[in-house]
């Protein structure tokens, strides 16, 4: 609970123990009045407001239990932040699609700034800026475009599944590499090395650190205490502003490197075609400012960091699904093994005809979404909802783990179900995960880059191998229980598994041939 992490640490029972009947005296007019023009919710007490009722781990599920009280609607105070958690995906449709002009601005944490994410453009406040962004992003990443990148994910699909072949113990790594190499290919014309490449190392390393860092519990607490942030290195319980400052170290690394390795060799003549170098290109020609240079050095970081992160979290969810449930891991490879055989790896000509394959993405997205709770919304103006009051600023979440646990659309939702998918022809249904992407003006820009990197991933990995339990001494399959870390983004922790060939005596040199004979096929 809330409590037990914050006794855990000492800067924060300090403060609390020092400032709280102050706090009391500051937070309860203010919050008596608020709950009487808000949506319902749980009641709260002064300082702590309803913070005391949500875990540090997995805030979404309480939020979820709250729905179910309350309504698809629920307004919170967690610390000073007051927040309306939206748990329906109809209410997040009406209000950030239908009413996105008022709502598609962003919450500003005290976090995002010391951390070194104040340029993603996930996180920018709704303005010229952002829409700077979204423009750089629409030249490279909108779906006429991102079908042109399909070879080019497929090539590195493979390499991934050499990369498992070879080193199976290591599959999260192979994963991390495999969606860095797509992202980095895209915005900077980076090719990376078959073995240890700095780049992948440094983007593994930084995720790990600010995901821990960067929490939706630490943006909360920081709201309220924010010189937390600017506290002396030597006081006891200062971990927090360690992280922050290595985290700011780690991020503009990853920003500086890849950007300047782009600039030196268009210098050198030795660039081909990228995101960042074609941008800088027509700079050249136009002769923009500083500005839209800035834009593009911020943009191209943002698409790597959370490009990378997101995809890997997902093939690390197929990964366990498929370790847990081995009769939907069967019925896929059978599905491919009857439209493809087993002379040739699949393709993107094939995605139509592998519809409980697509079912089993889908289904993956929706399992255990990477972002429980997307990423908070601000209202630009004051609004009202439903009779509701919602002010300008007001912080609204949009509670993506709920929408995937809506029992009347998604029966049995903790199970992993791609059946829920096909109708009772075979085919496809309508039903989709689409919120998963977000919302409105806010919805990701790499979509459709991220949506055919994981369909390449997953389809390559079933047609090769079988992903199975590991086993212990005794030969028995161990048995483990899935978790979770959960920061920026949620994955699942390392489990035990063995990823084996499909094929009899598969090795090396037979899988590269079957990936050139492929090749060839296609061309």
């Amino acid at each position: 609970m809330v409590l037990t992490w914050l006794l855990d640490n000492t800067q924060y029972a300090a403060i609390v123990s020092s400032l709280f009947i102050l706090s009391a005296l500051y937070f309860r007019p203010k919050w008596s009045h608020e709950l009487l023009q808000y949506p319902p919710g749980p009641k709260g007490v002064p300082l702590f407001g309803n913070a005391l009722l949500v875990p540090k781990e997995d805030p979404w599920i309480v939020y979820t239990e709250w729905a179910r009280v309350y309504g698809d609607v629920v307004y919170a105070r967690l610390f000073k932040q007051n927040m309306i958690i939206v748990n329906s995906e109809d209410v997040a449709q009406e209000l950030f699609v239908q009413r996105s002009r008022n709502y598609s601005d962003r919450t500003v944490w005290p976090i995002t700034e010391p951390v070194g994410l104040g340029f993603s453009t996930a996180r920018l406040p709704y303005g010229p800026r952002w829409r700077l962004h979204r423009q750089i992003y629409n030249r490279v990443l909108h779906a006429g475009v991102a079908t042109g990148y399909q070879p080019m994910q497929l090539a590195k699909a493979r390499r991934l599944l050499l990369n498992l072949l070879e080193t199976p113990d290591h599959y999260h790594p192979c994963l991390q590499k495999y969606s860095a190499s797509v992202v980095l290919s895209i915005a900077y014309g980076w090719e990376v090395s078959d073995q240890d490449d700095p780049l992948i190392n440094r983007i593994a390393s930084t995720m790990a650190l600010v995901s821990k860092t960067v929490s939706h519990m630490n943006a909360l607490f920081l709201t309220t205490f924010p010189f937390l942030l600017y506290m002396p290195m030597w006081m006891p319980g200062s971990s927090l502003r360690r992280n922050v400052e290595i985290s700011r170290e780690y991020i503009g690394k990853m920003t500086d490197e890849p950007f300047e390795y782009v600039i030196k060799n268009l210098k050198d003549g030795k660039m081909g075609q990228s995101m960042v170098s074609d941008f800088l290109r027509k700079l050249d020609r136009e002769n923009a400012g500083p500005e839209l240079l800035l834009a593009i050095k911020e943009a191209s970081a943002t698409a790597f960091g959370a490009g990378t992160d997101t995809t890997s979290a997902t093939l690390l969810n197929f990964i366990l699904a498929m370790v847990l449930y081995p009769r939907v891991q069967a019925k896929a490879q059978q599905e491919i093994d009857a439209v493809i055989g087993s002379e040739r790896l699949p393709n993107f000509t094939d995605r139509p005809s592998l519809p409980y394959v697509e079912a089993v993405l889908r289904e993956t997205l929706r399992w255990h979404p990477v972002a429980p709770l997307g990423i908070s919304h601000a209202a630009l103006d004051d609004d009202t909802y439903r009779g509701y009051f919602i002010p300008k600023g007001m912080t609204l979440v949009p509670n993506v783990w709920a929408m995937t646990r809506n029992e009347t659309k998604y029966p049995n939702a903790s199970d992993f179900i791609p059946e829920r998918f096909i109708d009772t022809s075979g085919r496809l249904n309508t039903d989709t995960v689409d919120f998963i992407w977000g919302f409105g003006r806010r919805i990701c820009a790499g979509r459709h880059v991220a949506d055919t990197s994981l369909w390449a991933g997953i389809v390559s990995i079933l047609a090769t191998f079988k992903l199975l339990p590991a086993q212990g001494a005794d030969g028995e399959d161990v048995v483990f229980e899935p978790q979770w870390i959960n920061g920026l983004t949620s994955h699942p922790v390392l489990f035990p598994c063995r990823i084996i060939s499909r094929a009899p005596r598969m090795n090396t040199e037979t899988l590269t041939q079957l990936i050139r004979s492929s090749t060839v096929d296609e061309t």
